[in-house]
């Protein structure tokens, strides 16, 4: 369902470029208006040539301050008052307006630019998500819904001020040029998400953020089998494809109803009451080297560690209490999100939750 702000954003545009053309229009007509009066009424009030009519119409409204073309009679003067009136007040009117669409459209867009920059040289910690569709959309509101920092890539203009309108930070651009990609501040990434339509876009995107940063986390979107092994070797560490998690979804909520439920409250970022997460064991934290048990989690943490993905990738489920916690395993935990952060501090890894 497309977002009612993206749809109001869309639609400001023309708004605004009639409201400006509008304008535009009226002041021009007026300004030929206002000429037409002064040239033709010196030719009719004093019987001048047309030049001489029009130059005099020019230098009066102007307010140049050079002397009168031929000599005026009192009919002439109190035209050239009334002239005088109408016709500043037009060209006053005209400026005003100009100036007021050239200064404002200007600084509004070079403060709009500044902030952009501004934005993206300091955002660090953040998610680089490469397309604003369908996929990318969802993506990028559940971390806003998480309160994760991320930066959209999108080549679609109209895509792109959507994601503007609704409060990311945004770049019309493409995602595999590495240009754009040390402009968003790949660098300082948290991770990269390749979530464009096309699997061509998706593995270039991958090989090109891949070059820059070999230590990057990076994801891949695949439609079709042979899209995720050139994903994989493009340099993507998870590929995911969306039909292929949508039909294993419906199968499993047919089949396991309660299960799914029970996933899905666990791993909502709603549901304030439990949470699943991954915590890191870092190296020379107090959990490093310790087993479960001797860790005392549950008691000091009021956590249940649900896994245990260790170094080098294998994953434990249900791991009994004399598991040892390694440092690079990543604990799979349920818990309470203040119980979760506390673990978070003690595996020796920045709180996740909070940023």
């Amino acid at each position: 369902m497309k977002d009612r702000r993206g749809v109001a954003g869309s639609r400001a545009a023309p708004l605004q470029l009639s409201l400006w053309w509008g304008g535009w229009r009226l002041a021009l007509l007026l300004l030929v208006a206002v000429t037409t009066f002064g040239t033709t009424g010196y030719i009719v009030v004093e019987g001048w040539p047309l030049w001489d009519a029009f130059y005099m119409t020019i230098i009066t409204v102007t307010t140049v301050g050079y002397r009168e073309v031929r000599p005026l009679t009192r009919y002439g003067e109190g035209f050239t008052v009334v002239l005088l009136v109408v016709g500043v007040a037009t060209v006053l009117y005209t400026f005003s307006f100009l100036m007021a669409r050239l200064v404002e459209g200007d600084l509004r867009d070079r403060w709009i630019r500044r902030q952009r920059k501004r934005m993206l040289d300091d955002i660090t910690r953040h998610f680089i998500i490469c397309g604003f569709g369908r996929i990318g959309r969802i993506i990028a509101g559940e971390f806003l819904r998480q309160n994760v920092p991320c930066v959209i890539i999108e080549r679609d203009a109209e895509r792109m001020k959507e994601a503007i309108d609704m409060g990311f930070l945004a770049v019309e651009a493409d995602a595999s040029n590495e240009h754009v990609l040390r402009r968003v501040g790949i660098q300082r990434a948290r991770g990269f998400i390749a979530a464009v339509s096309t699997d061509a876009e998706n593995v270039y995107a991958v090989l090109s953020a891949r070059l820059l940063r070999p230590d990057l986390f990076i994801i891949g979107r695949a439609e079709t089998d042979d899209a995720k092994s050139k994903l994989v070797r493009a340099g993507a560490d998870r590929v995911i494809s969306p039909y292929q998690i949508g039909g294993l979804q419906l199968a499993q909520t047919a089949l396991r109803p309660a299960v799914v439920d029970f996933v899905q409250l666990a791993t909502s970022s709603d549901n304030l009451d439990l949470n699943m997460e991954q915590v890191r064991i870092h190296e020379g934290a107090p959990l490093a080297g310790q087993t479960i048990v001797e860790a005392n989690l549950r008691q000091r943490f009021g956590v249940v560690v649900v896994g245990i993905q260790r170094a080098d990738g294998r994953m434990e489920f249900n791991p009994p209490p004399e598991s040892a916690m390694r440092t690079g395993d990543f604990l799979v935990v349920l818990g309470r999100a203040d119980s979760l952060r506390e673990l978070e501090t003690a595996a020796g890894q920045a709180p996740s939750l909070s940023q």
